[in-house]
């Protein structure tokens, strides 16, 4: 009997399999219309998805990053609680599901998952591609308002991702509060643009007030040391380009990186990094340069050179994002 295909795997097939009928080009335009209206600076106040095929082009398009920087943040976060996995799970905002799908990957088994959306062609299709997952088809989809009257039940993980930017500040600060009630962990991913990074740390300031402690990426819950206007945390995660995306946006190559921002907070003590790695690591000859936020709440380059020995070898595959120093180096 062949062993299961992880998340990721899985994941791509139903994607792929969903374009099937639906001529390329129409999905490409759906993407870019779809796309516009995303990145547009006005709050919604109706669902973007309207229907399957915009759903389906989008799904195929955006799905796969969303997944893998939610991955890529619920990892981090993971490290930080050792021993812990959420026992349910609910995805505020969560459209067709991607977030629901990086929880699957990151802590194996079936568990109670709500999906909440306010697009209904949305929830319909995440609960079409969660069947080629056995540990999601018990999944619930439900149609629900996401801003400040949004109601969650009490579980062990609230993910919000990708959802912030398209709430007005009231609506946004509602649901904040309203995941923070309900939930042990809340993980909050937006995009890695100075306005996500904005929205994020607005969200940490108010999981800190709510008694929640920072569990990822920072090595703190106090303020944080990035300047406002001067600069933003966040961090990149290597996605697969699918032939849809090639049209899209052109080009050949088989990969692009989605930038993102986040936060992962838990009402119970994490045990977050002792520093973390915020720009990408420069390898020089025989050193290596670390741009790090530390725990004593600043920013500092550490310089790791060949008398290092381990550590050297360490930071010469350390990678944005990373905790440091390793926990297996000496």
């Amino acid at each position: 009997m062949n062993a299961p295909l992880p998340p990721a795997d899985t994941l791509r097939t139903a994607l792929a399999g969903l374009l099937d009928g639906l001529p390329p080009k129409a999905a490409a335009q759906a993407v870019e219309r779809l796309i516009a209206n995303y990145r547009g600076t006005t709050p919604t106040h109706a669902p973007i998805l309207r229907d399957r095929s915009d759903v389906v082009a989008y799904a195929a398009y955006r799905m796969p990053a969303t997944f893998e920087a939610v991955r890529a943040a619920l990892e981090e976060f993971a490290d930080a609680v050792p021993g812990w996995a959420p026992g349910s799970h609910v995805d505020v905002g969560g459209g067709t599901g991607a977030a629901t799908w990086a929880v699957n990957a990151t802590w194996e088994g079936a568990r109670p998952v709500t999906v909440l959306d306010w697009a209904e062609p949305a929830l319909a299709l995440g609960s079409e591609i969660a069947a080629a997952n056995p540990e999601l088809k018990s999944a619930q989809w439900r149609r629900s308002r996401i801003g400040a009257t949004l109601t969650v039940e009490s579980t062990d993980l609230v993910t919000v991702s990708y959802v912030l930017g398209e709430l007005t500040d009231d609506d946004r600060a509602g649901v904040v509060a309203t995941a923070a009630a309900a939930a042990q962990a809340v993980v909050i991913v937006e995009p890695g643009t100075p306005d996500g990074y904005a929205r994020v740390i607005e969200a940490r300031d108010r999981l800190i007030d709510a008694g929640f402690h920072v569990a990822a990426p920072c090595p703190h819950s106090a303020a944080c040391p990035i300047v406002p206007g001067e600069d933003w945390c966040h961090f990149s995660a290597r996605v697969a380009r699918s032939s849809l995306h090639r049209q899209v946006k052109g080009g050949s190559l088989p990969y692009e990186d989605e930038k993102f921002s986040y936060v992962a907070a838990t009402r119970f003590t994490p045990d977050p990094a002792a520093s973390r790695i915020v720009r990408k690591p420069q390898i020089r000859k025989g050193q290596v340069l670390l741009d790090l936020c530390g725990p004593d709440e600043s920013l500092h380059r550490e310089t790791v050179t060949k008398r290092h020995g381990p550590l050297y070898r360490a930071a010469r595959d350390a990678e944005w994002g990373d905790a440091w120093p390793p926990a297996d180096t000496p």
